[in-house]
């Protein structure tokens, strides 16, 4: 049986020949250089890391888990906990009234949201420290009629309660905005799913938004709670005896600034780490059922 050649200039000619050629592989020299320059710099940061006496490792070592840093270290905790909770509790409930058809809950929310936003977190933190000065006692009650219970100010609201209750409704106007855009990225078309299966209001929020809403809010509000987590350096301005507040008080005293700014940065990224990790895991539970 004869095999019959492929013409000259025939698609089948020309994928023949192009088979037969050599693939050479692109160089990209530059690439290799930039990559050996960076590392080079790596490797000089690190030597002058563990070279230059500046940095004081032995005084590091003394402080980095001295009992008095760790007792800061969990007021850090704390405040960052109640200003997470309170503030997300409170940002729900700010969604819900810019979502919703009240036109008295859509006003109060967005000028919530729009003062809290526009004053600077030291000034609200504060305020609320010196509050004793604009009201010297408290009282609970029917609102303009009699009070039930009745207190002083400074009895009540201490430095620590000041610092939590300044952080979370400052958090609050962020975290309403996260969720609220969370919200409204769900396509309208899986409310109308929900709706027509004949699903409870409850069961259509809850099982079929909420699921979906999530993978848009956790980014945003793993970002927030990182950054209230550091954010709560700044109620050192309160004398309150937090993580930064302390390394402060200690460098004060014996002067070495650099080793105890050193021990403040390491725990600020180790907790940091771990909050990335919680993230991660809490993202991946989320995800489940989407292509990304």
């Amino acid at each position: 049986m004869s095999t019959l050649a492929a013409r000259p200039g025939s698609r089948e000619a020309t994928a023949a020949d192009d088979s037969e050629l050599t693939v050479a592989r692109t160089r990209h020299p530059w690439r290799w250089v930039t990559g050996g320059i960076a590392l080079l710099l790596v490797a000089q940061f690190a030597h002058g890391l563990v070279t230059n006496p500046g940095w004081d490792w032995s005084t590091f070592a003394q402080y980095i888990t001295a009992s008095s840093v760790l007792a800061a270290l969990k007021v850090t905790l704390e405040l960052t906990f109640w200003g997470t909770l309170l503030g997300f509790f409170i940002g729900i409930w700010l969604a819900i009234g810019r979502l919703s058809k009240n036109p008295v809950l859509q006003v109060i929310s967005w000028t919530y949201i729009w003062a809290f936003r526009s004053i600077p977190l030291i000034v609200q933190l504060l305020f609320w420290f010196n509050l004793a000065y604009l009201y010297k006692t408290v009282s609970l009650g029917i609102p303009f009629g009699p009070e039930f219970l009745h207190a002083d100010t400074n009895n009540v609201l201490s430095g620590f309660t000041a610092a939590v209750i300044g952080l979370a409704l400052h958090q609050a106007a962020y975290s309403a905005e996260i969720i609220r855009a969370g919200i409204i990225s769900v396509d309208q078309g899986q409310w109308e799913a929900a709706k027509s299966l004949g699903l409870p209001w409850r069961r259509q929020f809850f099982q079929v938004i909420v699921p979906q809403a999530m993978r848009g809010i956790l980014p945003n509000a793993a970002n927030e709670v990182i950054s209230l987590f550091k954010g709560t350096s700044i109620v050192s301005t309160m004398a309150i005896a937090e993580l930064f507040y302390q390394v402060q008080v200690i460098f004060g005293r014996n002067g070495r600034v650099v080793p105890l700014l050193m021990v403040a940065t390491v725990w600020y990224i180790v907790l940091t780490t771990l909050l990335n990790i919680a993230q991660y895991y809490i993202e991946r539970h989320f995800a489940k059922g989407s292509v990304r």
